[in-house]
């Protein structure tokens, strides 16, 4: 058999194995006139597939193996952790890694997930910093990790007056730091609806959102029902039980605890994220009321095998994101919520394009 011919079955093979793996190439949607007109030649990783770890092609393989074996197995102590007082009482705290690098070095502000802790987000600080090089920050908010609740007041999605507070401290820390932002899951929430209220007033060079859910108010409903059942179990034991002498103020608390799903949990808990009613609370905290104000350079992660923030959620928003400026959304075949993972040993294919998106600006 000549060589040629031996070429037309390798490549063969690969078809089929990429076939059957799911492997293919990100999709794009952006501006093609705006500030991404140009990406996929600055971006490598978006000119090639996307080939997931061949034994986590199946999304649950892949988010359990995620939640339950990698998160728990990487090894990393924070450098410095910060523990800060709102101006309400309220406690929030910074983790960090990298913190004696040159004052300098850019910082990567980290806005983590539903229940992340800093145990939960080491992978992805490890990952960027060791892309990047550079420092990073996660933002902790209140009732997280463990943190004390001296005010009855936490949100799943975070506060846009907190993260304020907490950049402002990173930048007392390190002023000469050029600053850079990465939400993840919950946190792009946070994340989105801090720049879109912002518009051009914010220290962030650009940022990326792995995972969103998009519409806070009907993201929920397109969660696979056993995760949901399953998290909002969580969202109890994380947020509730550990603070009950925190919440006997809160008459809704009771309420909240007979939620069987994530969207039961977030139509109930207004109160304890410190609103009157339901309406003020999504006016207040949902990303798509401020989306089109965002100003800087935003890239958007999304699996389309995703069964937490559902690929659904993304529908409604590709004709206007196609019309902005700014904002871009890749897409993957697989990837299923947060792994990404790529290769035998699984490493982070997305932690790979945030660290070379943002190295861009």
């Amino acid at each position: 058999m000549n060589m040629k011919a031996l070429n037309k079955i390798k490549a063969l093979s690969s078809q089929v194995f990429d076939s059957v793996i799911g492997a293919e190439k990100p999709k794009l949607y952006f501006n093609r006139s705006g500030t991404f007109a140009d990406i996929q030649n600055q971006l490598l990783l978006l000119q090639d597939k996307y080939r997931p770890t061949p034994y986590l092609s199946n999304t649950h393989a892949h988010l359990l193996y995620f939640d339950l074996i990698k998160k728990r197995s990487v090894k990393l102590q924070y450098d410095h952790v910060d523990q800060i007082t709102m101006q309400d009482g309220g406690i929030t705290a910074i983790s960090w890694y990298g913190y004696d690098l040159p004052e300098d070095t850019p910082t990567i502000v980290v806005m983590h997930t539903i229940k992340g802790t800093p145990q939960s987000m080491r992978e992805i600080v490890r990952d960027l910093h060791a892309y990047t090089g550079w420092r990073i920050a996660l933002c902790v908010r209140r009732g997280h990790a463990g943190l004390p609740m001296p005010v009855p007041q936490m949100s799943i999605f975070g506060s846009v007056a907190d993260l304020r507070e907490q950049i402002n401290f990173i930048q007392t820390q390190f002023p000469l730091s050029s600053l850079y932002a990465v939400g993840s899951s919950a946190g792009t929430g946070l994340l989105v609806r801090y720049l879109g209220e912002q518009g051009e007033n914010t220290p962030f060079k650009a940022a990326f959102a792995l995972c969103p859910g998009y519409d806070t108010e009907l993201g929920f409903k397109n969660v696979h029902p056993f995760y949901s059942k399953v998290m909002t179990k969580q969202l109890f034991k994380a947020f509730v039980y550990p603070y009950q002498e925190t919440w006997k103020s809160v008459d809704s608390v009771q309420a909240v605890l007979s939620s069987k799903t994530l969207t039961e949990f977030q139509e109930r808990y207004y109160e304890m994220a410190g609103f009157q009613d339901y309406q003020s609370y999504t006016e207040a905290t949902n990303p798509v009321y401020v989306f089109e104000n965002i100003k800087i350079p935003l890239m958007i992660l999304n699996a389309e095998d995703d069964p937490v923030c559902h690929i659904r959620n993304f529908e409604p928003f590709k004709e206007s994101i196609e019309q902005m400026q700014n904002v871009i959304v890749v897409t993957t075949k697989k990837g299923s919520h947060c792994g990404f993972y790529e290769g035998w040993k699984t490493e982070s294919w997305s932690a790979k394009l945030i660290s070379d998106f943002l190295k861009l600006y």
